[in-house]
């Protein structure tokens, strides 16, 4: 009877709230009930498959128990993308929501403090590490390893042939070309550090060896890449075999902090993000070592928007904190302003920043709609939680780029020295 009564107090009050809020989807409940009742079989719709779902919302109502059910596949959409979810968003929810009964809401809280609340929390078993981001080789290695080692069959499913896993550039216009953008991406990265053949390069988180590969066979540089992730080490000397690149090529597994040399060139594309603000003189400092005076350094990394105050920029959103949790445990993003000035800081000029923000849009949307068509295969390799999981956060970071939540530059720096930059007066060599 408990059971009963619950779902009828949750269906009236769903029901009255869909209705204030003129949701243009509608929700399928546990006992195969629809709101609205006359929900067409083709309605995008919120599906809700346990009552202790509710029961265990009613209790933890935040991030974490909503992306709990998600990826325990107990909240679930039918018939549409969170993209379309996003689309229909209602407008003024706390105004409308007023038409609502607070003493139906009461009551219907009430009962479902009294249900099971038994609903699996997968997520619970990524412990929140509060050491992840102290910049140790052994830490760095380990957050690397959750997220990169998954499996190389695995990024392969979204990824361009190339596996590059960094922002793509569309050019001249927004075409939906994954590998010829990342081609185009790993060209102008060559272009703006203006290689020359038998330079040194240095890419600082190299991940599969795309770049290093392409500025050697385009640019005949001589090139190191580095990486904390032995499954992108592995697949890049393969890679480097096949291509014939042995004498030109190397991929070292080997913390930042820990290469020695000098390099004529440095490139950083979408690595930053897992150094962490505490440790950004560190990382800096290095990069400044390993570039000869006048080299060139192309930082490339998603940033925040920066807030009116530093003390109101480290207050994090839950929907960051869980990112940084569940996907990219270590990572912490700056905004563009820190950058520039830890750049300068530490003994830089910068010459360049370039915006890339709708870029990345694109980009994850792409690698969702790829990952999304190979669903089956990617359950099969890492299986249903994780494949949820990635494509709730592709599709996050798809919406926040587009929003303009969060953004990514590039930004061109050289070793600061007196006299002549030896850049060309304008950027017009870029873009041809």
């Amino acid at each position: 009877m408990g059971g009963a009564v619950r779902l009828k107090l949750f269906r009236d009050l769903l029901a009255d709230a869909h209705r204030a809020l003129d949701l243009q989807f509608g929700f399928e409940l546990w006992d195969g009930s629809t709101i609205p009742a006359d929900l067409p079989s083709y309605a995008m719709r919120l599906v809700i498959r346990r009552e202790s779902v509710i029961a265990a919302l009613v209790r933890r109502p935040n991030l974490d128990t909503l992306l709990n059910a998600h990826v325990a596949g107990l909240l679930d959409l039918k018939n549409g993308t969170l993209f379309d979810l996003a689309d229909q968003r209602p407008q003024k929810v706390g105004r409308r929501l007023k038409a609502v009964s607070r003493v139906k809401a009461l009551k219907t809280a009430y009962h479902f403090l009294r249900a099971p609340a038994d609903m699996p929390r997968p997520l619970d078993r990524v412990k929140d590490n509060p050491d992840a981001r102290d910049g140790r080789p052994q830490t760095n290695r380990k957050n690397v390893a959750y997220h990169y080692d998954v499996s190389n069959d695995f990024y392969r499913l979204f990824l361009d042939p190339e596996m590059v896993y960094t922002c793509a550039y569309f050019q001249p216009d927004w075409h939906d070309d994954l590998a010829r953008a990342q081609r185009d991406k790993l060209d102008m990265i060559c272009r703006k550090l203006r290689l020359k053949p038998n330079e040194r390069l240095l890419d600082i988180g190299c991940g599969w060896g795309a770049l290093i590969c392409h500025a050697a066979q385009h640019y005949g540089v001589k090139a190191t890449g580095v990486t904390l992730s032995e499954e992108q080490a592995k697949l890049a000397r393969e890679k480097i075999a096949r291509l014939g690149l042995q004498d030109r090529v190397e991929v070292l597994v080997k913390d930042f902090t820990q290469v020695e040399g000098e390099f004529d060139k440095i490139s950083s594309i979408g690595m930053f993000e897992q150094v962490g603000i505490a440790n950004h003189l560190s990382y800096f400092s290095a990069v400044h070592r390993l570039l000869r005076p006048r080299g060139l350094y192309l930082h490339h990394t998603i940033a925040r928007r920066a807030k009116r105050s530093d003390r109101a920029f480290q207050k994090l959103k839950p929907e960051y904190k869980a990112l940084t949790r569940y996907i990219f445990p270590g990572g912490e993003l700056d905004h563009l302003g820190m950058s520039v000035s830890n750049l300068e800081r530490h003994g830089f000029e910068v010459h360049d920043v370039e915006a890339w923000r709708e870029h990345y849009q694109r980009t994850t949307r792409l690698w969702w709609e790829n990952l999304n068509a190979r669903r089956t295969e990617a359950e099969a390799l890492v299986g249903p939680e994780k494949t949820r999981m990635w494509l709730l956060y592709l599709a996050g970071c798809s919406l926040a780029f587009e929003r303009g939540a969060v953004g990514v530059n590039q930004t061109l720096a050289s070793k600061r020295t007196r006299g002549p930059s030896g850049l060309p007066p304008s950027r017009a060599d870029l873009y041809r």
